[in-house]
């Protein structure tokens, strides 16, 4: 036998509540009268008997025997109702199914918001170094009828999915499956089982049973029913053979009859409103033992994951602080590294000019000696011209003439001494003004490379990311009663808290709806969409009226 893509073996003797036990026990599922087990036969469906043998019913007879685990009957507040996680995912899975195969209608903009929550159930927070353009290419996450209803390609729903994905960072893929939920459960098809049926005047209706109530509807208007009958209203339901009577217990109402096809539909029918009838008295009484435990399981167990995302989240901003501070003295050593390397050049260039300031001095030094030289030689030439006067006139004016030119050139020659030498004293500054910045140079390389040596802060022993113990406080929860005064109190703050986040939602749809407006195409709408269209403009759709209310108040 295949149940949800499982294959079981069974006795031919167990009954229906066997297997479906079987399946429960296996999943994990405590909460098990939400579900129930479908086959198809013929051209309609059916739940499987729990006091009846398996193969007594009419399950298919071939091998292997197919059935369906699935939800037969939905909660009126998923947040409220549903404990358990797997019971909580399975809806979500259901419910996405039905939306995406058209089962239940749904507004463009409630579509879009539905998506991203889908997105963020299946990838968790959005990263854009992960999610890249193109990450839902082959995602089905729109029903066609949305997306032939607007002039917009895949690219331009992902963007606008991706623009909601990003606002819900920091979500648990199962918060993300309830706010998924919470926003389903207002659609005006949520949890309706439809049934075609006639009245006694021979009329085609349609006969809804979910789990408030009973309510009669249009063929064509699955959205907006003519009547209901909700289950604290209904004094008894019954039927003979295929006429169905439902009596109101207000007497004065008058008794609704209606015919339906086949005996097995009105068998499902009957089925369906004793089912939903019974768990709406049962939310109406105090929960039973069982439900209360689980609940209490399930806030612990819901405490103990929220210790834990905490204390992952600070490690985790640990680690980024560590992995930030490791970044920065890798850019400060970096820039150390540097800065030396550029002190050395430097230092490198001042002992250069240094050595040629050296070289040059020195050859002007020797130039200015053998300048000296070469004046005292003029000298003692000059003397010795003057003491070996020529006697003849002539001979001293020819004397006198070269004791001039002597005299000019022993003045030149003291004149380029002088000059050569306040170029050497000149040069002798330079050398010493180099030698004083070759020693700063030196200095500033010692101090840069004495910064070198960091020793980075010493990190509190909680701030370790990685090989680090840490201690944790015992954590401990003590559910005492509290007085009524207080239990209001907070009633109240969750219902301002919850108006909030209605109001949010509802600016958040309208935002959407405005964005891909300008894109629709008329001619594409189906009667539905025009349905709900009209009913959003007069107030009466079940999906906004509830936000409306809550952006008035």
């Amino acid at each position: 036998m295949s149940i949800a893509g499982l294959k079981f073996l069974f006795s031919v003797k167990w009954k229906g509540k066997d297997l479906f036990d079987l399946v429960c026990r296996t999943l994990g599922l405590r909460e098990t009268w939400f579900f129930g087990l479908q086959y198809n036969i013929k051209d309609t469906v059916a739940w499987l008997k729990m006091d009846k043998k398996v193969l007594d019913q009419e399950v298919p007879k071939e091998e292997p025997i197919t059935l369906h685990f699935l939800a037969k009957f939905y909660p009126e507040n998923a947040e409220e109702e549903l404990v358990q996680d797997i019971t909580q995912h399975l809806f979500f899975l259901q419910v996405k199914r039905k939306i995406l195969e058209e089962e239940i209608h749904c507004p463009p903009e409630a579509s879009v918001l539905l998506a991203s929550y889908a997105v963020h159930a299946k990838y968790g927070d959005y990263d854009p170094s992960v999610h890249k353009p193109g990450f839902l290419a082959q995602e089905e996450l729109l029903p066609k009828r949305v997306i032939n209803l607007y002039q917009m390609t895949a690219e331009m729903w992902e963007e606008r999915i991706t623009a909601c994905y990003v606002e819900h960072r920091g979500r648990t893929r199962d918060e993300a499956e309830m706010e998924y939920l919470k926003i389903a459960q207002d659609l005006d098809m949520y949890g309706v089982n439809y049934f075609l049926i006639r009245n006694k005047k021979g009329t085609d209706l349609l006969l809804g049973v979910d789990a408030l109530g009973l309510h009669i509807y249009e063929p064509d208007n699955r959205l907006t029913p003519k009547c209901s009958f909700p289950w604290n209203e209904i004094r008894n339901i019954s039927y003979s053979d295929k006429e169905f009577t439902i009596k109101p217990l207000d007497k004065k109402t008058n008794v609704f009859k209606f015919n339906s096809s086949r005996l097995r539909v009105n068998k499902l029918i009957l089925q369906l409103c004793i089912g939903n009838h019974d768990l709406f008295m049962r939310r109406r009484r105090v929960d039973s033992l069982e439900v209360q435990q689980m609940k209490t399981q399930a806030r612990e167990e819901r405490a103990r994951k929220q210790v834990e995302r905490q204390r992952l989240e600070r490690e985790k901003q640990l680690r980024e602080e560590a992995e930030r501070a490791r970044d920065e003295l890798e850019r400060r050593l970096i820039q150390l590294q540097d800065e030396a390397h550029m002190a050395n050049e430097a230092l490198l260039r001042s002992e250069q000019t240094a050595d040629l300031l050296a070289e040059k001095a020195q050859i002007a030094e020797e130039e200015a000696k053998l300048l000296a030289q070469k004046a005292a030689e003029a000298e003692t030439e000059m003397q010795r011209i003057k003491v070996t006067a020529i006697r003849s006139q002539e001979e001293r004016r020819l004397m006198e003439q070269k004791m001039l030119e002597v005299e000019m050139l022993a003045l030149k020659m003291a004149e380029e001494s002088e000059r050569r030498a306040k170029e050497a004293e000149q040069l002798k500054q330079d050398l010493q003004e180099a030698r004083e910045s070759e020693r700063r140079a030196k200095h500033k390389l010692l101090e840069i490379t004495s910064k070198a040596v960091y020793t980075p802060p010493a990190l509190p022993a909680d701030s370790m990311p990685a090989d680090l113990s840490f201690s944790r406080e015992n954590l401990s929860f003590d559910f005492k009663d509290t007085d009524m005064k207080r239990l209001s109190m907070e009633i109240e703050k969750e219902k301002v808290e919850y108006m909030e986040k209605s109001k949010h939602l509802q600016e958040q749809l309208n935002e959407l709806k405005t964005e891909i407006e300008s894109l629709k195409l008329k001619e594409r709408e189906t009667p539905l969409d025009i349905i709900h269209n009209q009913n959003t403009e007069q107030g009466t759709n079940s999906f906004f009226s509830l936000l409306l209310l809550v952006a008035f108040l």
